[in-house]
């Protein structure tokens, strides 16, 4: 696997510094005008897939190499028919009799090599200038007249086929749609995001204009088996939509960062040793021609600027919008949190773990006390008409001491005496418990409350209270009474 390693690994790595200090050019897997960096070797006997498929291969050749075929191929054909057509004068002997005026030749006027080639071509170009003509007393000549024009045709269409695809290729198409020298990354709506810009010279549109991006970069996987050019995929808007661009002004694309993307570890320290390469592939179909355009390019790691955004490029004219393209390159600095997105959210996670006993705390008592508040008048419900009114004058005494107590009264209640509260509850709820059990859990109630405001140092309980229950306590019947004594006793 070193070797493997240092055969793609190393090669695909950004160099260090060089002698003098100077950075020797990175290897790049795409140039920058989408030039892909790849050359096939050793292919063995498969290089004859190419002549299965000549079409296409004379197409994919550069241009000097297709001037050269087309030029030696009607050199060739011209050549070889002349030299049928003096052939065939030879073997008759026209060439000793051409000037014998009572002799009738296979082709008028031809006496040697040149004039044969000059009656081939005459005819392939159907010039006919006719001093040079085929007579009916030679069949052989008819059957090669015959031959020349279906192979003139047949080299016509292929050559001036091959030649009039290469020239209508999309390729040069290409040209003009332009990428953003430089990728950067900021905020947008406040979240990270890596943005590019991307825009069109000329007038006429792209339809259905698709954009994706691809991240090449080598990794190991977990069973050690080392990846030296591993693509994924970035999210530029295929789930939104965004992707399908309506391509008429310099737009920025977006790929948000988050943590399904691969760059969620990234941060501006970390940007400066990690090594990477984005692909850009902007296809669409040219409205002029209808053929399918393909547009590429890359950014490297050293091509992406950290805390940057674009500046803006469209200007309202009169009557129409103006893309300024001196600024399309351009971009300014903009304040951006240099961590990556995961720091962020382990930031976040840990503020608001040490945020919240606070609020734990608080809602715990708020809780403790709704739950008094609703066994107090559940038991309160439950009582006879005549207990009830009688329970209302006495709930008015711990209400006076709560009163009093103000701000204090969460303190007052102590965790015994919610406890306390809560174990009566079950008693009140008993279906089987008769008016007596009833009144006698009121009490209960009535002086854990009236101890727990007891129980304060700065306050003591005044005399009216007392008075207040012993006069509640007379009004009682003699039964009630005689309950209530047993339980304080």
């Amino acid at each position: 696997m070193s070797a493997v390693r240092r055969k793609f690994g190393d090669e695909y790595q950004a160099v260090g510094l060089a002698h003098g200090g100077a950075h020797r050019q990175r290897q790049r897997f795409v140039d920058k005008n989408g030039r892909c960096n790849v050359q096939h070797g050793n292919l063995g006997s498969e290089s004859s897939r190419y002549l299965s498929d000549l079409f296409t291969t004379l197409v994919d050749l550069k241009w000097r190499w297709n001037l050269l075929i087309f030029l030696l191929t009607y050199t060739v054909a011209w050549l070889v028919m002349a030299s049928m057509w003096w052939g065939i004068a030879y073997l008759r002997g026209d060439l000793h009799r051409a000037h014998d005026e009572t002799y009738s030749p296979c082709v008028a006027n031809v006496y040697n090599f040149p004039s044969a080639f000059l009656f081939f071509i005459e005819t392939e170009a159907t010039i006919g200038y006719g001093h040079r003509y085929i007579t009916e007393r030679c069949p052989e000549g008819i059957v090669l007249f015959l031959f020349q024009s279906l192979l003139g045709s047949i080299v016509d269409a292929f050559l001036i086929g091959c030649m009039f695809i290469k020239m209508s290729q999309p390729k040069k198409r290409a040209e003009t749609l332009m990428f953003s020298r430089a990728a950067v990354v900021s905020q947008r709506d406040g979240k990270l995001c890596l943005m590019f810009r991307v825009g069109n010279l000329r007038n006429s549109h792209m339809v259905s204009a698709q954009i994706r991006c691809k991240l090449i970069k080598s990794r190991q996987t977990p069973e050690g088996e080392f990846l030296p050019l591993d693509q994924c995929e970035l999210d530029v808007g295929f789930g939104t939509g965004a992707d399908q661009l309506f391509l008429v002004s310099p737009l920025t694309i977006c790929h948000e960062i988050n943590s399904k993307s691969p760059f969620f570890c990234l941060s501006q320290r970390s940007l400066r040793s990690e090594q990477f390469e984005i692909v850009v592939i902007l296809e669409g179909i040219v409205e002029t021609t209808g053929m399918t355009c393909q547009a590429r390019t890359s950014y490297t790691e050293d091509e992406v600027l950290w805390g940057h955004r674009f500046l803006p490029v469209m200007s309202l004219e009169d009557g129409f919008f103006r893309v300024d393209y001196s600024q399309f390159h351009a971009t300014f600095e903009v304040p951006t949190p240099p961590y990556s997105v995961k720091e962020q959210e382990e930031n976040l996670c840990l503020s608001s773990l040490l945020n919240s006993p606070i609020s734990d705390n608080k809602s715990r008592r708020e809780q403790f006390f709704s739950l008094d508040c609703i066994d107090i008048a559940g038991e309160k419900n439950k009582l006879p008409s005549k207990l009830q009114k009688i329970s209302s004058r006495k709930e008015d005494l711990p209400r006076r001491a709560l009163r009093i107590s103000s701000s204090n009264v969460e303190k007052t209640c102590s965790t015994g005496d919610l406890l306390k509260i809560q174990q009566v509850s079950p008693i009140s709820n008993s279906k089987d418990c008769d008016e007596g059990i009833q009144l006698k859990a009121l009490k209960i109630n009535a002086e854990s409350l009236t101890l727990s405001t007891a129980h304060l140092e700065f306050q003591k309980k005044p005399p009216s209270m007392c008075a207040l229950e012993m006069k509640l306590e007379d009004n009682l019947p003699a039964k009630l009474r005689k309950m209530s004594s047993d339980h304080l006793s």
